[in-house]
């Protein structure tokens, strides 16, 4: 979408309201706090956390974050807070029930209906208090808490926000798998973030587009000459990376057992926190396989700078099948030649990395990325890259919402 056209299709001084599954007091990396920072260009938002539940509080009473929402609750401090210009985040002032744990549905279905009552209870309280009339509602991903807010809320239109496959969570699946279907269809409209879940969507709802993913990667664009971090110095080359969480869900080890075992000239660096499997795994016996531990995300890109091909070797599963893998942005930013499992969503980046069906196919890939890899293609990935932006995603959505209501 051109600039000229992404103007046309922008929606303006409209009242937005965002419920999903991340707190705006997250520390971590958000779509829909990117999403609402975007909207909140054009339009106002609010933000609305999700409501604190009764185990929560129980079980976290020290936390300070659950002390803060246990003080909005009590009514001892004000919930509503600004974020910016045009953008509020709200705390809500109502405690729900933790019934996830009821495996009757009808049952499930009654509490959960309360729990949507008290929520809406709390935005509507604070949508009066902005004015906010005529809404749109955005869901990222909230089946449970949010499934009644259409029809308590009223919005002008409505819209659920797929960005991972939530129903490959056993937290969300028994209920998830009857009810997240439910409101996909009774939504105005779907986005998603891979082509994969925007497929998923379609099924239930044909108001379902991919609205791609955005990334803040300036990070990642503005590393010149950086040095090469002291904990992986003077390895043998070709130094082949991974950054990220190591979890054994989302990552072979087998296959990095086999490309290890492969080419023993080689040198693997994996950097980020690994979960048990992950640590008692046999990676840890082979001499040329370097785990880091965590780095502060700063430090990320040093280590990307540092790699002669990044690496993202995914096992196949329903978590990861339709997840957009975000990284692959972060090296592609960095002109980083880049071999990863092949997966729908990875679809997207096809004429840009090299993609492997199976653990025999990474080596001879690993090789052919380092043979071909030159100023040019290193300049075609970082322009690619560099069109995942929040800006065009949410145009996308905006393009989207107009073709369901071309009034707005």
């Amino acid at each position: 979408m051109d600039f000229l056209t992404m103007q046309n299709e922008i929606i303006q001084g409209r009242d937005i309201v965002i419920v999903g599954q991340q707190p705006w007091d997250t520390e971590i990396g958000s779509n829909c706090k990117n999403i609402a920072i975007e909207f909140s260009k054009h339009n106002r938002v609010l933000y609305v956390n999700a409501p604190l539940d009764r185990i929560t509080l129980m079980r976290n009473k020290a936390d300070q974050k659950v002390q803060k929402r246990a003080l909005v609750i009590k009514g001892k401090i004000n919930g509503l807070e600004l974020v910016s210009n045009n953008l509020w985040n709200l705390y809500p002032d109502r405690l729900i029930e933790s019934i996830t744990w009821i495996k009757s549905r009808p049952l499930f279905n009654a509490f959960n209906k309360i729990n949507n009552q008290r929520f809406a209870t709390s935005i509507k309280k604070a949508l009066d208090t902005l004015g906010f009339k005529d809404i749109i509602l955005f869901n990222d991903n909230d089946m449970f808490r949010s499934f009644f807010l259409k029809e308590l809320l009223q919005p002008t239109v409505s819209i659920y926000y797929s960005r991972d496959y939530m129903l490959a969570v056993d937290y969300w699946k028994y209920h998830g798998e009857i009810l997240e279907p439910k409101l996909i269809a009774k939504s105005d409209l779907c986005v998603a973030n891979s082509t994969y879940l925007a497929n998923y969507c379609r099924k239930y709802n044909p108001n379902s587009w991919d609205v791609g993913q955005g990334c803040e990667l300036d990070v990642f664009t503005n590393v010149i000459g950086s040095a090469v971090p002291r904990d992986i110095t003077g390895l043998a080359k070709p130094v082949i990376g991974y950054v990220g969480a190591l979890q054994s869900i989302r990552l072979d080890i087998e296959l990095i057992e086999y490309v290890a075992a492969q080419r023993p000239e080689w040198s693997i660096v994996l950097v980020g926190p690994e979960d048990e499997a992950f640590k008692i795994s046999s990676l840890h016996g082979f001499k040329n396989i370097h785990f880091t531990g965590p780095k502060h995300p700063s430090e990320l890109p040093s280590y990307i700078n540092a790699f002669d091909l990044c690496l993202n070797p995914q096992i196949v599963n329903q978590v990861t099948i339709g997840n957009y893998p975000r990284k692959i942005d972060e090296y592609l930013a960095m002109g980083k030649p880049v071999v990863a499992t092949t997966t729908e969503a990875m679809s997207i980046f096809a004429d840009h990395t090299y993609l492997a069906a199976k653990k025999e196919q990474y080596p001879g890939l690993i090789e052919k990325a380092l043979a071909e890899d030159s100023a040019a293609l290193r300049e075609k990935r970082k322009i690619f890259a560099s069109s995942h932006t929040w800006e065009n995603s949410v145009a996308e959505i905006y393009e989207a919402i107009r073709t369901v209501r071309p009034s707005l």
